[in-house]
C-alpha cells in the first residue's frame, strides 16, 4: 500500500472517529484541508493515527513549523520525512 492510499485510509478512520463527512468527492491534491471535512480535532487524530500506522510524525521532525493547506502539501510532507525515516 502507498503512503497516499494510508493517508487517505487513515482521514476515513479520522472523519468516522469525529463523526464528520468528507466534504468534497474525492482528495485530490488542490483540495483545501480546512474545506474536506477536517475539524482542529479530527486532524490531530490524523496525524496520531497515522504516526501510529508509519512510525514517524513529521510535525515533530520539523525544523520549522509548516502547516500544510491543502491535500497534496499534507502528503508531500509525508512522503518527504518517510524518505528520511
Amino acid at each position: 500500500m502507498s503512503i497516499k492510499d494510508i493517508i487517505i485510509e487513515k482521514y476515513h478512520e479520522a472523519l468516522s472517529t469525529t463523526d464528520k463527512v468528507l466534504l468534497v468527492d474525492e482528495l485530490t491534491d488542490n483540495v483545501i484541508l480546512l474545506e474536506s471535512g477536517l475539524d482542529s480535532l479530527g486532524f490531530a487524530i490524523l496525524v496520531a493515527l497515522l504516526e501510529e500506522e508509519l512510525d514517524f510524525d513529521p510535525f515533530s521532525l520539523m525544523d520549522e513549523p509548516f502547516y500544510p493547506k491543502t491535500f497534496g502539501e499534507f502528503l508531500s510532507l509525508y512522503q518527504k520525512y518517510s524518505k528520511k525515516n
